[in-house]
Parts: structure tokens; sequence; C-alpha cells
């Protein structure tokens, strides 16, 4: 699946899904957020296809889901599964960080 641009109605039938889920919490003012999109991006083109769901919610647009999950700092990315946090990664990191949180996320959701 392509990189989704969260609205509320988006996110919320997203998370009601109970699909694995990597969300980007981010804003389009914020420089380190910039440099962590593209490896979002690459993110979604190299796990398309594969039952996960992967986007990006602009904190300035929809305040009341990024303080629903304490998003205190930006970029912030949530990994979710059953509708519920598990995994969070807070400030700029590598694509291969993502990756192995979703991998993690995937094997575990294959367990069940």
């Amino acid at each position: 699946m392509a990189l989704i641009h969260f609205d509320k109605e988006r996110f919320e039938l997203a998370l009601a899904s109970g699909k694995p889920m990597l969300v980007d919490f981010w804003a389009d003012w914020c420089l380190p957020c910039r440099m962590v999109g593209p490896a979002i991006e690459k993110l979604a083109r190299d796990y398309e296809g594969k039952d996960v769901l992967i986007g990006k919610l602009d904190v300035d647009k929809l305040p009341t889901i990024a303080d629903r999950y304490n998003v205190t700092g930006i970029p912030t990315v949530i990994l979710f599964q059953d509708g519920q946090e598990v995994e969070r990664k807070v400030g700029v990191m590598p694509k291969l960080v993502y990756a192995r949180a979703l991998d993690k996320l995937l094997k575990r959701g294959s367990e069940a």
C-alpha cells in the first residue's frame, strides 16, 4: 500500500482495522521531520504488498490525535498493533531502525 497521508477519518479507520501500522507524526516546518520523511516514503514502497499501513500524520492539522498519544516532540514514529501503541521512536533515525521495528511488528503479528 502506498504512503498514507492521514486525516482524522483515515487515521481512525486504520487504527480500527487492527493492522500493523507505522505512523510518522511530523510538521512541515520541522527540519528533522523533513530528514525522516524520505525514509518513511521509502519504507512505504519497500513494504508495499505486505499487510502493514505506513503513513504520515501532520501534528499541526491533527493536534488532538498527537495529544492523545502524548507526542511532545517531533519527529515521533509510533508503531501500532491491534489499534494499540507497541513501540515509539523519537527523533531522527536511519531507515534501518524503522525497518527493523516494522519487521518485528510483522513477525509478532504472524505469531498471534
